[in-house]
């Protein structure tokens, strides 16, 4: 019951995980190989999965990929053949020599100082038209403005406030990514309904947020933030043939 209840709550009450499964859209769909780098509870590799890729899901935290392996390979029953999970430091991708038609990366690269190094290692690990899908926070947004960095990749914390349309370019372009669509997600009025629900989840835990959840839905349905105010910008960015 406990498994089925937390399948019925999936993404979580994070509002703004909840907003990212509408960035699935940009997504392909049916058989493709796809890799979720920053797998986070594995929610976005088993949305890719469903729509019929094969996923490999990275993660540096053990008892998350443990967990996801748990919930969609045991509970779920998907083979590890078509959905796996590992824990791996995205530091490490040289390693990897299997070839991609997609990169998820989202809430990630805000954590990595070497950003450069990283999308290098996206683009050699896509195929010739693969996609890359990036979604970070905002740089100019007041909430990452105001953040303390962990600049010296100490304690786990964002390294940068995020990213503009700009930076994204200044980023992926001299790698040779062609970018080709930006989204802005978290509006304002999404801004504090996840407020409150943090507040009600401090005072109360995660009944809490349940008690918030049902009024929340709605906003997230319909959140479309300018990218000037909002709170995360999604970039999709191509591999030229």
């Amino acid at each position: 019951m406990r498994n089925r209840i937390r399948f019925w709550l999936m993404p979580g009450l994070n509002l703004f995980t909840r907003r990212r499964v509408r960035l699935a859209r940009h997504w392909r769909s049916g058989p493709r190989l796809v890799l979720d780098a920053g797998s986070g509870n594995g929610w976005f590799s088993y949305l890719a999965w469903r729509s019929g890729a094969r996923v490999h899901g990275l993660n540096y935290e053990a008892a998350q990929v443990e967990k996801a392996r748990a919930f969609y390979n045991g509970w779920r029953g998907v083979p590890e053949a078509e959905l796996s999970f590992r824990r791996f430091n995205l530091y490490d991708l040289p390693s990897v020599t299997d070839r991609y038609d997609e990169v998820i990366c989202y809430e990630t690269l805000e954590h990595i100082k070497d950003d450069a190094q990283i999308c290098r290692e996206f683009f050699r690990l896509l195929r010739p038209g693969g996609v890359l899908h990036l979604c970070c926070p905002f740089a100019q947004h007041p909430k990452w403005l105001a953040e303390d960095l962990d600049v010296q990749e100490v304690w786990g914390g964002h390294v940068r406030a995020g990213y503009t349309m700009q930076s994204y370019r200044e980023l992926l372009t001299p790698v040779g990514f062609e970018v080709a669509t930006f989204e802005g997600m978290g509006g304002r009025e999404l801004v504090k309904w996840s407020d409150r629900m943090f507040r009600a989840q401090g005072r109360a835990g995660t009944a809490g947020g349940l008690a918030l959840l049902a009024g929340a839905l709605p906003v997230v349905a319909r959140d479309a933030a300018p990218v000037e105010q909002c709170y995360s910008l999604y970039a999709k960015a191509v591999k030229p043939r």
